[in-house]
């Protein structure tokens, strides 16, 4: 019987464990799409406790611990630090076989050393254990970052963020590429009037114009793109429930602005199209400067609305949807690549349903002008787990190139979240090793170790242009 989370975790046999030890695991970290906090990145913060460092934002656990009976002041509420975490371990137990499990103790061994299984008895040790080392400079948000070899971080930012804390980074000589990345869901989001004109308000503030006509608006949102890219920003991003590609006209567009600037709600065909032009124009601005643009689609959101109202949204009321995806996903595409203005491209689907469409969908835009164009992406949040990880990488296999595919990411908002992309690797290896003592893949670990390799860091790297260019570690 093999011992809980040993060093042979996931992997089942000695070509994996090779491919592993000596190839996969000490390379380092790009993370190219997180929800970190840049300001804590900027003042170098020091979590107090395990609560703040792991519970404070995660609706991972969130979700696991209200499906455990948990009340809600234990979650987001008034419950002291301890009261939480206690809260977490006793929940703890009950995630066997859901990633949580495997993710919990595997940041309790890399961070702290600790492997100890967490549940409601050892909870005040290690509480007590892990927060006074958190409360150590050796512990700090930064160092953090340097104990995972992270290289790069690509944070999610609203067209209308200041950017200061990445400025100050910047500024401070920090080792770590922290950069942003444009996140302008808001800035689509006309379904809501009132909402959508509190967001013009907030962006000719930052942008520093008057917004009376659509040509207002666009020339207010370019400024901030723009502005990104001078701050470093190389990466766009889009939460979608689908890709909008509707049929327009720039009268209706603008048309449908007048409207919505005149506090009267719009109807469906009218936010369709105004939502199709400036995905549009967002593209078209990424490919201008040479970004890597990024849709992740398939979420159906805030879905208690009672909890919505109570909390607000990214709180752990999301679920996989059952949007149609392929037909306008392909409109969007082949009409930017029809216009030769196609920016290297990431798809993400969150209902695995779509996984054979968005492997296949992706070669229909790989034009040759550069190795892995168009990508799909790992998977993401709900697949964000073995199973899922591994039917998105046997589809890709089978489908397209998985020898050009950029990796993984953490999509997180914790810090200590990094040894996902070891769960990643592990799993990587295991499928390669597999394969290999199968018969199924030649016996050349020196190849098979570089393939492995780039997945882990060096597509990534070459990709995203971000210039963090390290030797391959062959042994």
């Amino acid at each position: 019987m093999k011992k809980f989370l040993d060093e042979n975790f996931l992997l089942q046999n000695k070509t994996s464990q090779r491919l592993y030890h000596d190839f996969a695991k000490e390379m380092p970290v790009i993370d190219y799409h997180c929800h970190q906090l840049p300001d804590q990145i900027a003042q170098d913060t020091n979590f107090d406790n395990l609560t703040q460092g792991w519970l404070y934002g995660d609706h991972y656990k969130w979700r696991a611990m209200r499906t455990n009976g948990v009340e809600e002041k234990y979650i987001t509420g008034t419950a002291g630090d301890f009261e939480k975490f206690e809260k977490w371990a006793e929940t703890v137990p009950f995630t066997v076989r859901n990633p949580l499990y495997h993710w919990t103790h595997l940041e309790l061994q890399r961070y702290f050393n600790v492997h100890d299984i967490l549940n409601g008895d050892s909870a005040r040790e290690i509480f007590e254990a892990c927060g006074e080392k958190l409360r150590t400079p050796e512990y700090s948000v930064r160092a953090l970052l340097r104990k995972m070899n992270v290289k790069v971080v690509c944070t999610t930012d609203d067209p209308t963020d200041s950017l200061e804390h990445h400025d100050k980074i910047r500024k401070d000589g920090f080792e770590i590429k922290i950069l942003p990345a444009f996140r302008p869901d808001k800035a689509m989001n006309v379904d809501d009037a009132p909402a959508f004109n509190s967001y013009i308000a907030k962006l000719e503030a930052v942008a520093g114009v008057s917004i009376s006509t659509y040509d207002d608006y666009l020339s207010a949102l370019k400024k901030r793109h723009d502005f990104f890219a001078s701050m470093g920003c190389t990466v766009s991003d889009h939460g979608l429930e689908h890709v909008y590609a509707e049929e327009y006209t720039d009268a209706e567009v603008r048309a449908a602005f007048d409207k919505i600037r005149s506090g009267n709600s719009l109807k469906l065909e009218e936010i369709l199209k105004f939502k199709s032009a400036i995905l549009f124009q967002f593209a078209i601005w990424d490919w201008e400067k040479g970004w890597v643009q990024q849709y992740h689609l398939g979420a159906l959101r805030n879905n208690n609305s009672r909890m919505l109202s109570l909390l607000g949204p990214d709180t752990g009321w999301d679920s996989i949807g059952d949007f149609t995806q392929g037909r306008s996903l392909s409109k969007f595409l082949n009409r930017l690549d029809s216009e030769n203005q196609l920016a290297k491209t990431i798809l993400y689907n969150l209902n695995p349903r779509d996984n054979e469409l968005m492997a296949t969908m992706i070669g229909n835009y790989n034009d040759g002008s550069i190795a892995g164009k168009v990508q799909w992406g790992s998977g993401w949040w709900f697949l964000d787990q073995k199973d899922g990880m591994i039917k998105q990488i046997n589809t890709l296999s089978n489908m397209g190139l998985l020898g050009r595919f950029v990796g993984m990411l953490t999509d997180s908002r914790s810090f200590l979240s990094y040894p996902r992309h070891e769960y990643f690797r592990r799993i990587l290896c295991n499928l390669f090793g597999e394969d290999i003592e199968n018969g199924e893949l030649p016996d050349d670990i020196l190849w098979t170790g570089k393939i492995i390799q780039d997945i882990c860091y060096n597509n990534a790297n070459s990709y995203f242009n971000f210039n963090e260019i390290e030797p391959l570690i062959i042994k």
